[in-house]
């Protein structure tokens, strides 16, 4: 049986991309062809070039960016240097990593029927069509909700819908787990899956959280460094190279297991993806391996600095967001914050920094009673790293937004310098010390909240989504600063969606839903308990289901043996460098 012959939708050729701001080209001899019906995959770290392919996708380069084009990319057939972005919004449908950024109308319906206004649709017809596309992604009972007023799995779906009311060929998603709890990204995964069978697209993604992207069939894994095509492979294939660790791209968690108990993985083992994964092959060397772990000794308890004491919050009368909620945080403790969107996570942060006050129960900092203590009073001692770096960003210049709060504190001007400078080596923003934070991106800006609270020395910090955004390699940075922090006495408190970094770097997890306080305890428990992750969210790690199908009997233990060797190789590394 001959195979269908393939057509090629997206054709780069030779292609090379310069902003006029930049001294040296973004994209490098780009030769690409993206075929009708493909879904694909494109990773790369920080500034490797990804997203820059995918804004010449989508128009935003030549029409928004401005910069040099060498070579020929072609969509549909057509050169794209010589179509308006309106001809290409025709053809590729955009949905952002900020969802905030892409609404327009004041309700789900209006600005879900955007697009078809400006096409001067009929009305009745645009009516049928807005209800079809939202109903598609499951949103169409929700039209008259204010689309700030959803989680951010909901806000992702109509942004969603709102792309596919033109009926694009080709969808582009430009990191839409960024901002989605473990459960919720897994949902988005499987409605972008069912969207490219059922509707016939051609589907590219561009995502750092590789893993949660291969729970479903990609057809290719497109690899972006240094503003070149490093690999263009299948996963199975993939998983089999040693180019994603290179490139400070994080593989797998289950690959990364198999790496540590010797296994060569290989393309037959069908290790793209867990469900795929040939257990015979592996089963006897994962056991082999665990069974020759040591068990660690658990450090001496120290004293409770933070303590919450059957805590109760709302907004307004008819909306409880938190509810009698109890918990104790030790000196240099490591916690995540866990659970789902709208759970109340943040607000419970807002609550330890004074932002908000309870409505009932009481916060102990060190034994003494906070409910008199100001804002100002608190921030000595709290320092909080919110979401959105743009809701924390008050001044143009990278380097002054770092030092306003030593300059706020009265430190003379001459000892701001050597602070800030380290502050942004740390954060990996040295090279931009003088630029301004208009130039950077989303998770750069992300780094620049994080430098400027890191600069004035906390002993509690609490970062909500710190590494939403960050490829590995900043990821890693980040948090092994945090943890030199933690190492020095500093408390850190994490709110995050990033199961990798609560089992890697969280020893304690609390996990919220509903308002309520679900769980509260170590980390390898929290995500190897299948009741706790379904109620709040989360996913369990692919460790433990890895430890499961190859009959471990304590699954959770096999997740505590990877976590402590992992950590144990990388002292050393960190000892031999």
């Amino acid at each position: 049986m001959s195979e269908t012959p393939k057509t090629p939708v997206i054709e780069f050729k030779d292609f090379q991309f310069q902003y006029f701001s930049q001294a040296e080209p973004t994209l490098h001899e780009i030769n690409l062809t993206i075929n009708k019906g493909e879904k694909v995959l494109l990773v790369g770290p920080s500034g490797s070039g990804k997203s820059t392919l995918g804004h010449c996708l989508n128009g935003l380069i030549p029409f928004s960016y401005k910069g040099e084009i060498q070579g020929s990319l072609k969509i549909m057939g057509q050169e794209t240097k010589e179509m308006d972005i309106f001809q290409l919004s025709k053809m590729v449908g955009t949905v952002l990593q900020d969802s905030d950024g892409q609404f327009i109308g004041l309700t789900v319906g209006e600005d879900v029927a955007f697009a078809l206004e400006n096409d001067c649709v009929e009305l009745e017809s645009m009516k049928e069509t807005v209800q079809k596309v939202t109903d598609i992604v499951d949103m169409g009972e929700l039209l008259k909700s204010s689309p700030f007023e959803l989680s951010g799995g909901q806000k992702q779906r109509v942004s969603f819908a709102g792309v596919m009311v033109d009926n694009v060929d080709i969808l582009l998603f430009d990191e839409p787990l960024a901002n989605l709890d473990p459960a919720t990204g897994k949902t988005a995964i499987d409605l972008i899956d069912r969207v490219w069978r059922d509707q016939e697209k051609t589907v590219i993604i561009i995502e750092h959280r590789l893993e949660d992207v291969l729970y479903r069939d990609v057809d290719r894994v497109i690899v972006v460094g240094d503003g070149r095509i490093v690999a263009d492979m299948s996963p199975d294939d993939l998983m089999s190279a040693d180019i994603l660790p290179e490139l400070g791209i994080r593989e797998p968690l289950y690959v990364t297991a198999m790496k540590y108990a010797g296994i060569k993985v290989t393309p037959d083992m069908h290790a793209g993806r867990l469900d795929t994964l040939d257990m015979e092959q592996v089963k006897a060397p994962i056991l082999a391996w665990n069974g020759a772990q040591e068990k660690k000794t658990k450090p001496a308890e120290r004293p409770v600095l933070l303590r919450a004491d059957h805590i109760s919050f709302q907004y307004t009368k008819k909306r409880k967001i938190l509810q009698d909620i109890s918990f104790s945080i030790h000196e240099g403790e490591m916690v995540s914050i866990v659970g789902t969107n709208g759970a109340g996570k943040s607000t419970l942060a807002k609550l330890i920094c004074g932002f908000v006050r309870e409505d009932k129960g009481k916060i102990y900092y060190s034994g003494e009673d906070m409910a008199d203590w100001t804002i100002k009073e608190r921030s000595k001692k709290i320092g909080f790293v919110m979401q959105n770096p743009n809701q924390m960003i008050c001044k143009p210049m990278i380097y002054d937004e770092v030092a306003l709060g030593l300059r706020i504190r009265g430190v003379p001007e001459e000892e701001i310098e050597p602070k800030v400078d380290r502050a942004l080596k740390i954060c990996g923003l040295s090279p931009f010390k003088k630029w301004p934070v208009s130039a950077l991106s989303f998770g750069q800006k992300k780094r620049v909240t994080i430098a400027s609270v890191l600069v004035l020395e906390p002993q509690i910090l609490i970062l909500d989504e710190p590494t939403a955004g960050q490829d590995y390699h900043h990821y890693t940075e980040i948090m092994e600063f945090l943890r030199s922090l933690n190492s020095q006495g500093v408390t850190i408190i994490m709110i995050t969606h990033d199961m990798h970094l609560m089992l890697e770097y969280t020893p304690h997890a609390i996990v919220i839903s509903g308002g309520r306080k679900i769980g509260d305890a170590s980390a390898v428990e929290i995500l190897t308990d299948e009741e706790i992750a379904e109620q709040a969210n989360l996913k369990v790690t692919s460790l433990y289901e890895l430890a499961v199908k190859t009959g471990i009997e304590d699954p959770s233990s096999f997740v505590q043996n990877f976590i402590d060797y992992e950590r144990g190789a990388r002292q050393n590394e960190d000892e031999t460098v």
